[in-house]
């Protein structure tokens, strides 16, 4: 198995050289099959790898159904990856930046022009 590499792809190899030695008579147990599909899975695939050969006899497991579990092993592991990876930008992402306006008192709008009075009524209508 190559590195990146889809385990359908893997599997579509596995099959295509099983195939090209049964032309040549050579037959395999599927037990066997089993076992050299195993051997071949990358690091990545050992905690897989050491269940089912700890949980399971190798000699008795169906080879279509090891195909469906590396298949489902495969698309949990790339969502759970997908998850990881967009936390981690996330994480990495500059916190937003906040803008604090000046305030500025223009000519026209100065509060010199109000009496006291208007002043204290403007003040109790804010209070209300």
């Amino acid at each position: 198995m190559k590195q990146d590499e889809p385990i359908v792809d893997m599997i579509t190899s596995f099959t295509d050289i099983i195939n090209g030695l049964k032309d040549f008579d050579r037959k395999f147990t599927n037990g066997e099959l089993v076992s050299k599909m195993l051997r071949s899975l990358l690091e990545d695939w050992n905690s897989l790898r050491m269940l089912i050969e700890n949980t399971k006899d190798v000699n008795t497991y169906l080879l279509e159904e090891l195909y469906r579990i590396l298949m489902t092993y495969e698309l949990n592991n790339a969502e759970t990856k997908e998850k990881t990876r967009r936390s981690k930008e996330e994480m990495k992402e500059p916190p937003k930046r906040q803008i604090a306006l000046k305030s500025t008192n223009d000519e026209g709008s100065s509060n010199t022009n109000m009496s006291d009075e208007e002043l204290d009524d403007l003040v109790l209508l804010i209070k209300k």
